[in-house]
């Protein structure tokens, strides 16, 4: 059995393998339900034997949410609606997983196929929010500066769907915490120009949302997974660094998370990422030796040897697989037999195994 393929134990889940789909927008949600695309979507990579099959980023507030067209968990009828793919998805040998986000001042932006623009109120957008008010580019709008009950409220909004998420029978959360969104924001000193407690030094930078990941290790039930994706760096000098994201997950693995999601990037539009093969596999490997917690890496990751081989060497505890799923749903099963592990297909399907 090949090291990608052995199982992985956090806290009471077992995840048949170390090959977890990351979270990918999808932007077919009306109101924030999901549809019958998301349980095709989600459903055939478990099929595919994915060990964990996150659902995209999913938004705690309706205006938490990068799109109109984004998925939401801010409702019982969300969690109910939810419910049909967590037990398919379950069903099929997977662990079902939801990424809870709040966009910030990156939200009320049309469907990326249509540009990507902001969205005015007349258009079916709204006023972004955010640490301060700068806005993400020239054509972005400037968000309004969150106010301490503003803080309040957003740190109730994620309690609040971290409970709906359960109801809707996921066994792992993601809080978001990457990729230029609301708590990656407050993370950067690039983005977060604050004079109060809130803003200013690493420790005040990190105060929400370390509150945000306490709060919900608080709320989501111990013997339950909660995971945190993070961009590990800006790109940029002067922003958010790997050595601030080290402290950061130590901080955080005291609070109780238990694997960090390894990205980078996204804050802001003029970074120079040097994107390559596992180019982000460095960070998770940083971050798992450095903080002493278990990581995903995300990035590129394309080949199964190549997979393999981050698993083998302590690159990372998982493989968290995006643009790959997306092309090929059924990657574990084809890297199963490149890699000579002998896995399990879905008994409709045994027709087609290789020998």
């Amino acid at each position: 059995m090949s090291k990608l393929f052995e199982p992985l134990k956090i806290r009471e889940i077992e995840f048949r393998n170390r090959i977890f789909v990351s979270p990918m927008c999808q932007y077919s949600s009306d109101d924030g339900m999901p549809s019958d695309w998301h349980l095709v979507h989600l459903g055939s990579r478990a099929v595919g034997g994915a060990g964990l099959v996150m659902v995209e980023a999913t938004a705690v507030s309706p205006e938490g949410r990068i799109s109109p067209f984004d998925s939401g968990m801010w409702s019982q009828a969300h969690a109910r609606a939810f419910q049909r793919i967590s037990a398919f998805i379950r069903s099929q040998g997977a662990a079902p997983g939801i990424q809870l986000a709040h966009a910030g001042r990156k939200a009320a932006t049309d469907l990326p196929w249509r540009g990507g623009k902001p969205l005015s109120e007349s258009e079916g957008g709204w006023l972004p929010i955010g640490p301060s008010p700068i806005a993400f580019d020239q054509e972005s709008q400037t968000p309004r500066e969150m106010t301490r009950q503003d803080l309040d409220q957003v740190n109730s909004q994620f309690l609040a769907s971290a409970r709906y998420s359960l109801e809707a029978g996921f066994e792992v959360i993601e809080i978001h915490m990457a990729h230029g969104y609301l708590l990656h924001e407050f993370l950067s000193p690039l983005s977060n120009h604050r004079t109060d407690e809130y803003g200013g030094p690493l420790e005040n930078r990190m105060r929400f949302p370390l509150s945000v990941a306490k709060t919900l290790r608080q709320t989501w039930p111990d013997h339950l997974p909660v995971f945190v994706r993070i961009s590990c760096t800006d790109w940029v000098e002067g922003g958010w660094d790997l050595a601030q994201s080290v402290e950061f997950c130590r901080r955080l693995k005291a609070l109780g998370i238990d694997l960090i999601d390894c990205s980078s990037g996204a804050l802001v539009p003029y970074a120079k990422i040097p994107a390559g093969p596992g180019f982000q596999t460095p960070f998770a490997a940083a971050v798992r030796r450095e903080a002493q917690i278990a990581t995903g890496t995300v990035g590129l990751i394309t080949d199964p040897a190549q997979a393999e081989q981050i698993i083998a060497t302590g690159g990372a505890d998982a493989v968290m697989m995006g643009r790959e799923f997306l092309r090929q749903p059924y990657w574990p099963l084809h890297a199963a037999k490149a890699l000579h592990s002998d896995v399990a297909w879905p008994p409709q399907y045994l027709r087609a195994k290789p020998a």
